[in-house]
Parts: C-alpha cells; sequence; structure tokens
C-alpha cells in the first residue's frame, strides 16, 4: 500500500508528538510503524476492502499516542487525540468513529474482538510476542517500566510474568495464527530454560 497524502501527514503528526519520550524504549514511533506494517500485512491477507485500509492504517499510527498524556489509566487517551487530529484535517465523522473503535481495541482489557478490524488491530499490536525478536523488545518494555516507574524488576520475575502473558495471549486473525505458532512455542520454551537456570542459581548451595 503507498501512503496517501492523509497517511503522510498524520505520520508526521504521531512522529512530532512521540519523538520527545527518550525514555520510552518500546513505545515509540517505530513500534507505531512496525506494527501498522503487520497490519496492513495482516488486511491483505484476510481479503478486506480496499476503502478499509487508510481507516486501519490511521489507527495503528494512533493508537500509542495516549503515551504523550500519562502511562497509566489512560485507555481512551488515546482515541481523543486521534478524533482531535482527524477533526482538524475535516475528515469524515463516520470513519473517525471506525477508528476510534478499532483503536479502543486495544485495550488489553479489551478481550473479544467484535470484526476483522478488531481482530487485526489487537493480533498486530503483539505481534512481536511470537517473532524472533521478541526477547530484545520484552527487554525495551522492561527498561522502559523501570525508568517511568522508577523501579528495579528482578529477571526471574520478568521472565516469569513473560511466560504468563505468553501462556495466556492468543491471536485472532488466521494468518497470524498460522505463521506465528511456531515461533510463540519456541520462544515459551527459550523462556522456560531461563527460569530453570535462574532457579538453579537462587537454589545453589552455599559451600
Amino acid at each position: 500500500m503507498q501512503d496517501n497524502k492523509i497517511i503522510t501527514e498524520a505520520k508526521k503528526f504521531v512522529n512530532s508528538i512521540l519523538m520527545p519520550l527518550e525514555n520510552y524504549y518500546y513505545h515509540q514511533y517505530e513500534h507505531a510503524l512496525d506494527v501498522m506494517t503487520r497490519a496492513i500485512y495482516l488486511w491483505e491477507k484476510e481479503w478486506l476492502w480496499d476503502e478499509e485500509i487508510e481507516i486501519l492504517a490511521l489507527a495503528w499510527l494512533f493508537h500509542d499516542t495516549w503515551f504523550t498524556i500519562q502511562y497509566e489509566n489512560n485507555e481512551y487517551i488515546w482515541a481523543k487525540i486521534a478524533e482531535n487530529y482527524l477533526k482538524s484535517i475535516l475528515y469524515p465523522k463516520e470513519k473517525i468513529d471506525k477508528i476510534e473503535k478499532i483503536i479502543e481495541a486495544t485495550d488489553p482489557n479489551y478481550k473479544s474482538p467484535i470484526d476483522i478490524l478488531e481482530k487485526i488491530i489487537k493480533d498486530s499490536d503483539l505481534d512481536n510476542l511470537w517473532r524472533d525478536d521478541f526477547f530484545i523488545k520484552w527487554d525495551k518494555l522492561k527498561r522502559e517500566l523501570e525508568t517511568i516507574k522508577k523501579i528495579k524488576i528482578k529477571d526471574p520475575d520478568w521472565h516469569h510474568s513473560s511466560l504468563d502473558f505468553l501462556w495466556n495471549h492468543k491471536y485472532f486473525t488466521k494468518t497470524q495464527k498460522n505463521e506465528r505458532g511456531k515461533k510463540k512455542k519456541e520462544n515459551e520454551k527459550i523462556l522456560k530454560s531461563m527460569m530453570k537456570e535462574e532457579w538453579k542459581l537462587v537454589i545453589k548451595p552455599n559451600y
């Protein structure tokens, strides 16, 4: 998909508000582009209508902009930022409403997406869970949490919570299930191995 003028300008706007967030090692502009790329790929694989790709791309660009306001308790701030920007460029209200609904589906508490666009945005948001770069991305998220919350997260605790997250997470589109299932099992196996080694260190006898 070639960027049209609306998406190109939206990229510039989102980049301008996310770029200053130097302590956000995971939720950066590059993450928004990464997820948008996967969302477009899933859209192509799932055979959706051409007119839907623009609103899907816009939803993805704006999905993490809520970090510019506050880090937690911000479930619907992202949709408001998108709404305000799109209104300023006189974007059609019915499309804005669709974009807001799609973005709201990325809320972790939103467990049951009702249509294919919501399924795609949820799948692409956490695509890196079942990829080769999972551990690199997840380490960036750990650093981000430690920096923003001013805490120290022990590796065993982080690995345990990561494994729990993988076990409880699921994808919704056929494409994502088919292409990422094998890697999920591999990542789970690596995490289990890391936890096993860490546990050995904890219980190692002190002679």
